[in-house]
């Protein structure tokens, strides 16, 4: 199996890129892990432009996947708008159809996060995915390097999301 991880925030130090790094490092045995690092370098969306091999490399990545995995922060009661203009990228192209995706919002509060979640939700919806789980993981900030202790914090959930994913394949 191959999962598409993708991190929606932009920070250096961010929970939410740190949790698609432990689900590439805790991943079962055959599952492989592809962790998306430039959301950031995506171009501004346009539908009036041929995509650029930025774009073109995030599309063949998603197609190729069995599923994807977003972990996202909430900015504003909304997802953030990077993760907002790379999901545009790939409305018109299709790679998202019926394809499983598994959310995250890794957010220092429990309760955080609902909103980024609703709003990936809805957008993914309109693309024609299939939410296989989504979830806010509230997790004690740990600065980065201090990862086994991170890594202690999201075990269960990454393997939460790698059963969600098994569900699925198996329906």
């Amino acid at each position: 199996m191959r999962i598409f991880a993708v991190s929606g925030s932009l920070q250096s130090a961010s929970s939410n890129t740190r949790f698609v790094h432990a689900a590439r490092d805790l991943a079962p045995g055959g599952v492989d892990v592809d962790v998306f690092e430039s959301v950031g370098a995506l171009p501004h969306f346009n539908p009036d432009l041929v995509a650029p091999g930025s774009v073109t490399d995030f599309r063949e990545r998603i197609a190729a996947a069995d599923g994807v995995l977003i972990a996202s922060p909430e900015y504003a009661h909304e997802m953030p708008g990077s993760l907002k203009n790379a999901l545009d990228w790939v409305v018109g192209s299709g790679e998202l159809y019926n394809k499983p995706v598994a959310i995250v919002v890794v957010s220092p509060r429990p309760n955080g996060g609902v909103y980024a979640r609703e709003a990936i939700e809805r957008t993914l919806g309109a693309q024609g995915s299939t939410v296989v789980s989504s979830t806010t993981l509230g997790v004690v900030k740990h600065e980065a390097g201090d990862d086994g202790a991170f890594v202690d914090q999201v075990r269960d959930a990454v393997a939460g999301v790698f059963a969600a994913f098994s569900s699925s394949a198996a329906a």
